[in-house]
């Protein structure tokens, strides 16, 4: 099986998307296809791989005017205006003229083929091919039957209202997309590359590795490289969110996405652009929106039933008003009036659009989310786990006191036998005890090294068994970050601290706002970690912890089905992240193994972003709401009313397309909110 994507173009209505992904997952050959409305994308797996004209073929006799291609195409709408005001003119002159009947009838027709001429052919093709109807065959009945009930400026006002508000309702789509393209629009697409003392440019997916590049003030790093000449400095907001720019200088590494605010700089490519951080940040934020969540699922669910249901109950009206002494020709057009509300487009598009519109507004701000469905479990978050080290801690290790046991070593013996061990480790605490010695280490003496996960190291030095690591591996009660045994005697014990990180309290504080109860789980010491926790007024507290014994505890805590945040470094706590309902890394600024390994990226390692993520998610959630409401509530109060004949055709083009740009524009209320200055 090969994973395949594709742009897919002209598709401007989120329930023909919702037809085509369901149609496809259907074809045995299709697995996993993906219609991803807010992107303009289509992925699926398959065994077999088709051409485009293949794949148009297939996707044509689902929607006759989508149509895909491997570069995205700028469609310019085939709703010609001049044909829509041609057509009203003479629909307006044969109305008011006083001419003879079959020149009325005449102007009438030509009128109405203008108007209808696209939308009826849209509505054959797909019933001939797909025996289905969608709302260009719904609004061609209601058109033509308007028409022969003599109701003839109905008709016309309903395929007219219809094709404007088609006109409107894709510049609305198309403005949000633009508005969150321009949120995640980190790439840069052409580079300067520097080639015989000449600067040529190229597309940034030619560059390759070790080419040197040149980039200009203004200009975005196009992909992960090394400073070789010269001092800028940076803006990391479109990766981190925050605002301050970074310094940087020759042998400094830059990651793509960043702008270059201050002098020209040459750097030397370290990634081809696919390998590189914008790409995968670009990756993930376009296929965020591919997991669907509970919500989406059953909104396209609703959507599945919603337009047959509504003309089932088209048909009731139209022979069942009439034994209510209601003539007939105006049950035909109350009926008529239910069909042009069946198209549950506002429905349909509202809620991935607004998760769409919050993953962009969270990465904007320094938050990378994997899915539409991390986004809504935000907002129901009942637990948050931190890991302590690197995560409420900075992971700046400083040995503070080594408490000599044994007369027979002096202090700088110890540190001797500590630095020669660790100096084979790479370990954050390994780090600190490495700088306790400014010459250069001597480790060849050293022989059987070993590092054993969650405890320590073993080696021997001078035909002495040496263990440096936690109490248990060295086999004493002291309550201290690390301890010294020479031939499993105590010789020494060391303290070491990390500090807390500046913004950690004030997360914590806005955490328990929002009824959210913390938890730390870290390997360290009772003391220090409950000394952290006291200082932190964190709930509770466990230590002593192996990655095993993290993934245990877990589960404990998110047995009652809570929602339960996971929040961790990325590397060390692989495990429980995945396992977690939502795993979230503190990712220093977009490393590779925080990407892969979380379902929440914290781009720059600010806790401060978390309680800023869920207070997006609810949000977005609340905005979903209101337009649900918004849309039901008005589809449903035009339906009821025309069935008692006080709402006309002009109410219920307003249930459709008005409805669907009004919760478009209220989406984009999201943006407005959360838009960093």
């Amino acid at each position: 099986m090969k994973k395949y994507k594709y742009n897919i173009n002209n598709l401007d209505c989120a329930n023909c998307a919702r037809e085509i992904e369901e149609q496809l997952n259907k074809n045995k050959n299709f697995k996993n296809a993906v219609v991803n409305f807010n992107t303009k994308k289509i992925s699926y797996t398959s065994e077999k791989e088709y051409t485009i004209k293949e794949l148009n073929d297939i996707i044509k006799k689902i929607e006759p005017d989508a149509f895909i291609s491997e570069e995205e195409i700028k469609i310019k709408k085939q709703y010609h205006l001049k044909v829509l005001i041609i057509a009203i003119i003479i629909l307006l002159l044969g109305y008011f003229l006083q001419i003879p009947k079959y020149l009325k009838i005449t102007m009438y027709l030509i009128s109405y083929t203008l108007l209808l001429y696209r939308t009826t052919i849209n509505a054959i093709k797909l019933l001939i091919k797909s025996k289905t109807i969608n709302e260009n065959a719904l609004i061609t009945i209601s058109s033509l039957g308007a028409l022969l009930i003599g109701e003839v400026n109905e008709g016309a006002m309903v395929i007219t209202l219809y094709t404007i508000g088609k006109l409107l309702e894709e510049k609305a789509i198309n403005n949000s997309r633009k508005s969150i393209k321009d949120l995640i629009d980190i790439k840069q697409p052409i580079a300067n590359k520097k080639e015989n003392n000449q600067i040529i440019s190229i597309p940034v997916e030619q560059i390759k590795i070790n080419d040197l590049l040149v980039v200009k003030k203004g200009e975005k790093i196009p992909v992960d490289s090394i400073v070789i000449k010269g001092t800028t400095l940076l803006d990391t907001s479109a990766l981190t969110g925050e605002s301050e720019l970074v310094e940087i200088k020759e042998q400094d590494q830059v990651l793509s996405g960043s702008i270059n605010q201050g002098k020209i700089i040459e750097i030397k490519a370290q990634k081809i652009f696919e390998d590189s951080t914008v790409a995968k940040i670009l990756e993930l934020l376009e296929s965020a929106t591919d997991k669907k969540t509970k919500t989406e699922t059953t909104i396209s669910k609703i959507s599945k039933i919603y337009t047959p249901t509504v003309i089932i109950l088209a048909l009731l009206v139209i022979f069942l008003l009439p034994l209510f002494q209601i003539p007939f020709q105006e049950s035909i057009y109350r009926g008529l009036t239910f069909l042009v509300i069946s198209c549950p487009c506002a429905i349909a598009i509202s809620v991935p659009l607004s998760y769409f519109t919050g993953i962009g507004v969270s990465s904007k701000n320094g938050i990378l989310v994997k899915g539409s469905n991390y986004l809504d479990n935000l907002s129901n978050t009942k637990n948050i786990i931190f890991d302590k080290t690197g995560t409420l801690t900075n992971a700046t290790f400083e040995v503070t006191e080594i408490k000599v046991l044994d007369k027979n070593y002096t202090k700088e013996q110890i540190i001797d036998i500590l630095v020669k061990g660790e100096s084979l480790s790479n370990h954050p605490i390994a780090t600190s005890i490495i700088k306790l010695k400014k010459d250069k280490i001597n480790n060849k003496d050293i022989k059987n090294f070993q590092e054993i996960e969650g405890k320590g190291i073993t080696f021997e030095l001078n035909n002495k068994k040496i263990a440096i690591g936690n109490k248990k591996l060295c086999n004493c009660e002291e309550e201290t970050t690390l301890h010294l045994n020479i031939d499993n005697k105590h010789i020494a014990s060391i303290t070491i601290n990390d500090g807390i990180k500046q913004e950690a309290k004030k997360t914590i504080e806005d955490l328990k706002k929002l009824n959210i109860k913390t938890y730390m789980f870290t390997g360290d010491k009772k003391q220090i970690a409950l000394e952290i926790g006291k200082k932190l007024d964190i709930d509770e507290i466990k230590y002593e912890m192996l990655p095993t014994d993290k993934f245990e505890n877990y589960e404990k805590v998110a047995k009652n089905q809570e929602i339960t945040i996971f929040v961790g470094d990325g590397i060390n706590d692989a495990p429980v992240l995945k396992r977690s309902d939502i795993g979230i890394s503190m990712g220093n600024i977009g490393t590779d193994s925080a990407i892969e390994a979380s379902d929440i990226v914290i781009m720059k390692d600010d806790l401060e972003k978390i309680p800023l993520a869920i207070n997006i998610s609810k949000y977005t959630k609340h905005i979903i709401k209101q337009n649900l409401i918004f849309a039901i509530t008005v589809k449903l109060s035009i339906l009821l009313l025309s069935i008692f004949g006080l709402a006309n055709m002009w109410f219920a083009v307003f249930a459709d397309t008005g409805v669907t740009l009004l919760t478009i524009i209220n989406t984009l209320r999201i943006i407005k909110k959360y838009q960093k200055n």
